[in-house]
């Protein structure tokens, strides 16, 4: 078991990609599960191919990484978007975004509660979104994701004697990732409104989400735990219209 390992979902390009490249400049050795391998080029970066919506998929994957490298440090930062208006919004969305958002963190910790017992410490940390505090179009989106903020609260009270931390980073509108540009095309002119709109002055960048996690993932910063820190440039105090 390696202390300076991270589990991390959602690596091949964005925040997850900023931060596999961070950890590894750290000296860090990083697991990434994803669709898609990583972004980031180093030795220190292996990929793992999964869908993480697929539950029995995850669960194969997890168990069989966490025979070999488990970690007692874990970002779940994997997620999709499925945005609809109210009407359109299925069950399908519904389940789909439970499973990713959800489903794969409580399988993710589950593979590694042995790990961080032996250890003696770990850190988890939930990539959420500001989208919880309200945003048109993401029922299924904005929803799972608040859920996340209960993970993090009920595993911070249940880890604690284990000295494990769990916290949720909730970031607001991030230029330079694929959902950025998915919902807020580049050429579109939109981009420029929304910055002008937030009150930084400025869109967000991977790096700002990237630095917040390594806070969190910090073993000295165990006295944090069960918290929600916006990384939104003042939109969760604001408004925001995309």
């Amino acid at each position: 078991m390696s202390k300076g390992r991270v589990w991390l979902t959602g690596a091949s390009s964005g925040i997850g990609a900023c931060l596999a490249e961070k950890l590894a400049e750290q000296g860090g050795e990083v697991i990434c599960f994803s669709r898609r391998p990583a972004a980031a080029d180093s030795a220190a970066v292996k990929s793992i191919a999964v869908d993480l919506a697929d539950p029995e998929a995850v669960r194969q994957a997890f168990a069989e990484a966490a025979a070999s490298v488990p970690a007692n440090r874990l970002v779940h930062n994997a997620g999709a978007i499925r945005e609809k208006p109210l009407a359109a919004v299925t069950q399908q969305d519904m389940d789909a975004l439970a499973r990713l958002h959800l489903g794969a963190a409580v399988a993710m910790v589950q593979a590694n509660l042995a790990c961080m017992r032996e250890a003696g410490w770990g850190r988890i940390v939930l990539v959420s979104s500001r989208a919880v505090v309200g945003l048109a179009k993401r029922t299924a989106y904005a929803s799972t994701k608040a859920g996340m903020l209960g993970l993090a609260r009920t595993w911070a009270l249940e880890l604690a004697p284990l000295k494990v931390t769990a916290n949720a980073i909730l970031p607001g509108p991030i230029a330079e990732t694929e959902m950025f540009d998915d919902a807020v095309p580049p050429d579109s002119g939109r981009a420029a409104r929304l910055a002008a709109s937030i009150p930084a002055g400025r869109l967000g960048r991977p790096a700002d989400v990237a630095r917040a996690a390594l806070f969190f993932l910090d073993r000295g910063n165990g006295y944090v735990t069960g918290q929600a820190l916006y990384v939104c440039g003042g939109t969760s105090v604001g408004s925001l219209t995309l």
